[in-house]
């Protein structure tokens, strides 16, 4: 069993839907070291993300699927910004300008889950080429 991932930022984030009409929809997003978790709103309240009423399934966009993070404008006070998926496929998403915005903590997550990704595959490497290297067999004597 794994341990929660440590949750990074709770906030209220817009999302483009993907219908004919793209909507922009308020979704509690939570940001975690695995990923960014996605949560819609049961009720009309507005206020901040932790006191309206949401649904507990969550739709997951995990870092191990996710490209990258780009085609960021700033508009009306907006920052209009992609999550680019590992598939090709691109969701839109829009938050506030003030204060540290959506699309910089979300590409810093990603860039750091997928360092130690990097790293973990260094050394899985490593000690794999150890391991069979350590049978003596091409040592000179």
């Amino acid at each position: 069993m794994s341990l929660p991932a440590k949750v990074m930022r709770d906030e209220l984030l817009e999302k483009r839907s993907s219908g004919l009409l793209q909507l922009w929809k308020k979704k509690r997003c939570v940001l975690t070291e695995e990923g960014l978790r996605l949560h819609n709103c049961r009720g009309g309240g507005g206020g901040d993300a932790r006191s309206s009423a949401w649904s507990s399934r969550a739709k997951e966009l995990r870092f191990e699927r996710m490209a990258t993070v780009d085609c960021v404008e700033y508009k009306r006070g907006l920052v209009y910004f992609t999550v680019v998926m590992a598939t090709g496929k691109e969701i839109d998403f829009r938050c506030p300008q003030e204060g540290t915005a959506w699309n910089a903590e979300i590409a810093l997550a990603l860039v750091r889950y997928k360092n130690l990704q990097a790293v973990q595959t260094g050394r899985n490497r490593h000690l794999s080429t150890a391991h069979l290297g350590s049978t003596g067999e091409d040592e000179e004597l």
